[in-house]
C-alpha cells in the first residue's frame, strides 16, 4: 500500500500492465519520448521501446482506426486523445466502427482497445482544453465509459478497461492528476466495470456524481455535515454500463437527490440518471431531483471569474442539498 496521485496511479498500471501482457500497445500524440503532455506515459518508451510506444501524427481518427485494426489482429492497443477536446474526429471511428464491431460481425470480432482521454474545466485551458463529452458516447450501445474519482478507482478500473473485451472510453479530469491523493494497494486488484460505490454513509439526501464532481460532492457533505445535513455520497465510477441499483438503493433510503455534473446542463449525463430516478423510484421521492452543472454555454471561459462561474464546486452543490433537504 503507498500513496500515490491520480498520474502516478495511471501510469504504473500502464507499465504493469503491459509487462503482464505484450500484445498490449500505447499510441497517441507525444506519447513515446516525450510521455504525453501530461506525463502519463513518461517512461514506458524507454521500457517498452518503439515498437509499443508508438509516436502518432496529430490525427485522431487514425489513431482509432489504427487501434481498431490492431485490436481485431490480435493486439490490446490503449491510444491516448491527448485532450478530450479533440476527440470528435475520431467520433465515427469510435461510434460507427469500434462500438459496432461485435455486432456487426455477429461476434466473430471483438474490439479490445481503451481510448484515455483527459476531460474537464478548472485548469484555465478556455474553450479547447476543457470540455467534458462523456454524455455523447455515453449513449452509444457498444461503448463502455469510465471515470474514475481516487487513484484507487482508477488503478482498479483502468485494468478491468484494458482487460476487457470491447471498447472503453476511459475519462480522466485533468484538474485531478496531481491534486488528489490515496492509498494505492500493491495488489493485482481490479474494479469491476459498472459498479458504482457509496463514498459516504447518509440518510437525508443522496449526492451523485463522477470524476471531479464525485470528489466535490464529498466536500460538499462535509459542509452539509455542519448545518446538520447527513448526505450520502454515490460514485457512478462508470457511466456505461451505469449500476442503477446502488443509486436507486441510496435514494430509496434518503428520499432526496442531487445529480452533479460538469457538463452542460441540457441533454447531461445527468439527465439521464434524473430519469431513471423518475421511473424507477417516483413512490420515494421527497421531492423533485435536482441538478447541479455547468452552464448552457458554449464553452469554459478563460477568464478565471468566468471560468469559476462556469464551474460546480462543493459550496454551490450545498447550497443545492439545503434547499432540497428542506423542500
Amino acid at each position: 500500500m503507498a500513496v500515490r496521485t491520480m498520474i502516478d496511479s495511471i501510469r504504473e498500471t500502464l507499465a504493469d500492465e503491459m509487462r503482464r501482457d505484450e500484445t498490449i500497445i500505447v499510441l497517441g500524440e507525444d506519447v513515446g519520448k516525450k510521455g504525453g503532455v501530461f506525463l502519463a506515459t513518461d517512461g514506458l518508451y524507454d521500457e517498452f521501446g518503439g515498437d509499443r510506444v508508438i509516436d502518432t501524427p496529430l490525427t485522431e481518427s487514425m489513431i482509432i482506426g489504427a487501434s481498431i485494426g490492431a485490436a481485431i489482429n490480435g493486439l490490446r492497443p490503449v491510444p491516448e486523445i491527448q485532450f478530450a477536446d479533440f476527440i470528435m474526429p475520431a467520433f465515427n471511428q469510435i461510434v460507427s466502427e469500434a462500438a459496432r464491431m461485435r455486432y456487426r460481425s455477429n461476434g466473430a470480432f471483438s474490439c479490445p482497445i481503451t481510448i484515455r482521454a483527459p476531460y474537464g474545466g478548472g485548469v484555465h485551458g478556455a474553450l479547447y482544453h476543457s470540455q467534458s463529452v462523456e454524455a455523447f458516447f455515453s449513449h452509444v450501445p457498444g461503448l463502455k465509459v469510465v471515470i474514475p474519482s481516487t487513484p484507487h478507482d482508477a488503478r482498479g478500473l483502468l485494468r478491468s478497461s484494458i482487460r476487457d473485451e470491447d471498447p472503453v472510453l476511459f475519462f480522466e479530469h485533468k484538474k485531478m492528476y496531481r491534486s488528489v491523493r490515496g492509498d494505492v494497494p500493491d495488489s493485482d486488484y481490479v474494479v469491476p466495470l459498472g459498479s458504482a460505490k457509496v463514498t459516504r454513509e447518509g440518510s437525508q439526501v443522496t449526492l451523485v456524481g463522477y470524476g471531479l464532481m464525485a470528489q466535490y460532492s464529498l466536500e460538499a457533505a462535509d459542509i452539509l455535515d455542519s448545518d446538520g445535513i447527513r448526505a450520502e455520497v454515490v460514485d457512478v465510477r462508470c457511466l456505461r454500463p451505469l449500476d442503477t441499483a446502488t443509486i436507486l438503493e441510496s435514494v430509496r433510503k434518503t428520499g432526496k437527490c442531487v445529480v452533479v455534473y460538469e457538463d452542460n446542463r441540457f441533454g447531461g449525463y445527468g439527465a439521464e440518471i434524473a430519469a431513471i430516478l423518475a421511473e424507477e423510484a417516483f413512490d420515494y421521492l421527497d421531492g423533485p431531483v435536482v441538478r447541479v452543472t455547468g452552464p448552457d454555454v458554449p464553452g469554459v471561459p478563460y477568464n478565471h471569474v468566468l471560468e469559476d462561474w462556469f464551474m460546480p464546486d462543493p459550496e454551490r452543490i450545498a447550497t443545492a442539498a439545503r434547499r432540497l433537504a428542506g423542500y
